[in-house]
């Protein structure tokens, strides 16, 4: 599709909220707030105004709540076969618009379309994953002693609340929603502020497909009202939510008085570890791809290069030639890897960087610079670090943007010193032909997930999470359903036994 056909597309799709807004979904009903109020919601394209976007608030939520838990108990004992067969329906539908969630996203949050193309399908691909799993899903185990019999079930938590981040906002939701609707779980699903619209497009998607009203309720505000509010109401059992970690840290103290289950994923500061003897061609394209695909502006890309120092100068000089070739421009257009950051308040933080890095000493090997693209928007060319040490505050702070910056190490003692010293451990990158020392690496390295010789490629069945400040227990396969599910164990005696007499 051409950039001229992708801008006609676009603009169509996006009539609708320019003229009625972006409302909430409230038990199967599109709803303003309940105080009327709305917020702006803009494009990092050209800053322009896409809709105005209902504000919940407290009032919002708990309406959200308790529609989630009227729903609840005949979603939760509905024959897991007929869950799957919703599922399935509403991943069919997924696909039905994936053109249209690609272009929204698109003009939502500036991501490229080459990548948000394929962003629907990955989101239909968790829905049909999860629901191939929800006929099983309250399965157990059973559990010998001697003259007894225990057996393990699961039971679905009850309503629990989603909150999503504005980067890839529409697969996030599908991941972290698919699982707590197969499970048996009702959901309130508060998306973040600054992209809205494809949240607005994907319950529309879900109840058009059958899901039953109050089963998936969606509330629009800020964090520090709707997002508050969701995760201090008591009706609502547990919190997944994907974003800062400093927002996980408020999100953990405020869900404390209701004792409420916390699932995190937060940011990260992830090491590509570079050994000599590595195919350096196939580790440079993976360590580029990483750091500027999706704009920089993901939780698993690879924002520290280590390379050993044989090879740094070498290497380093490959990846800024490659970046250096890398297609900034409108993220409609096909032939664009790095559209605009999501917002000027994100893209002042991202700048800040550069003068931070010339104050520090480190060299700014390419990029370094906002990009002038037409149209006044959010860009920022992709950059390259180098002569960084562990030290630097450009080595140690999440940027979250095209940003990458290089530290040369020793041996492999140094390279895991160096890898492991920072407050982050959600993913890391270890590229060596040693198989040997890739299992030592891998064994000592502070990250929860961790791929060799090798970009990150999802399995779904796999374990998805960190350690550190990178985050709280694990999605993917069975996991993430130990976190949406209550296990319960049932002990019969199969033998009598002597029960202690007291008072007889």
């Amino acid at each position: 599709m051409s950039f001229q056909d992708n801008q006609r597309k676009a603009a169509a799709y996006l009539e609708r909220f320019v003229r009625d807004g972006v409302k909430n979904q409230i038990a199967g009903e599109a709803v303003d707030a309940v105080s009327g109020e709305t917020f702006e919601t803009i494009s990092p394209i050209d800053l322009k105004p896409l809709g105005k976007v209902a504000r919940g608030k407290a009032e919002d939520i708990d309406r959200a709540a308790k529609a989630a838990k009227a729903a609840f108990p005949a979603w939760a004992a509905m024959n897991g076969d007929k869950r799957k067969a919703l599922l399935n329906k509403v991943a069919d539908a997924i696909v039905a618009r994936a053109d249209e969630i690609a272009l929204v996203e698109c003009m939502d949050t500036g991501q490229a379309y080459r990548f948000m193309s394929k962003a629907a399908l990955r989101g239909a691909e968790n829905f049909r994953f999860f629901a191939d799993q929800a006929p099983q899903a309250r399965d157990g185990r059973a559990l010998r002693a001697p003259d007894q019999l225990n057996f393990t079930t699961r039971t679905p938590i009850g309503p629990v609340g989603i909150i999503t981040p504005w980067n890839t906002p529409f697969m996030l939701s599908t991941w972290k929603i698919a699982p707590a609707l197969a499970a048996g779980c009702t959901v309130v699903h508060k998306p973040a502020e600054l992209s809205p619209l494809t949240a607005r497009l994907l319950v529309e998607i879900a109840e058009k497909a059958g899901l039953p009203n109050g089963v998936w309720n969606l509330v629009n505000g800020l964090g520090e009202e709707a997002g508050k509010a969701l995760t201090e109401h008591p009706a609502i059992k547990a919190i997944g939510f994907v974003g800062e970690s400093g927002t996980g840290s408020l999100i953990m103290a405020q869900g404390a008085r209701t004792l409420k289950r916390l699932h995190f994923e937060l940011g990260g500061k992830n090491p590509v570890v570079v050994f000599a003897d590595a195919d350096l061609e196939r580790a440079a394209d993976a360590a580029v791809f990483m750091i500027y695909s999706l704009n920089g502006e993901r939780c698993t890309s690879s924002s520290r290069l280590l390379v050993e120092e044989s090879v740094y100068d070498a290497f380093t000089e490959k990846v800024a030639e490659k970046a250096a070739r890398i297609k900034i421009g409108h993220p409609l257009d096909p032939d664009t890897v790095i559209g605009p950051l999501i917002h000027p308040v994100h893209l002042e933080k991202v700048l800040s960087y550069f003068d931070i890095a010339r104050a520090e000493g480190a060299t700014i090997a390419t990029g370094g610079k906002k990009a002038d693209i037409a149209g006044g928007g959010c860009y920022v060319e992709p950059t390259l670090f180098t002569g960084a040490d562990q030290s630097m505050r450009i080595s140690r702070e999440e940027i979250f943007g095209p940003v990458l910056t290089a530290i040369s190490f020793k041996d492999e003692a140094e390279a895991l010193r160096i890898a492991n010293d920072v407050d982050y451990g959600l993913t890391a990158y270890v590229w060596t032909s040693d198989v040997t020392r890739a299992l030592r690496f891998t064994e000592n390295v502070e990250a929860g997930m961790i791929w060799v010789n090798s970009e990150n490629i999802r399995h779904l069945p796999a374990p998805f999470g960190g350690v550190k400040n990178s985050g709280v227990g694990r999605d993917g396969g069975d996991w993430s359903f130990d976190f949406y599910m209550e296990t319960k164990n049932v002990a019969i005696a199969t033998a009598p036994h002597n029960i202690p007499k007291l008072g007889g």
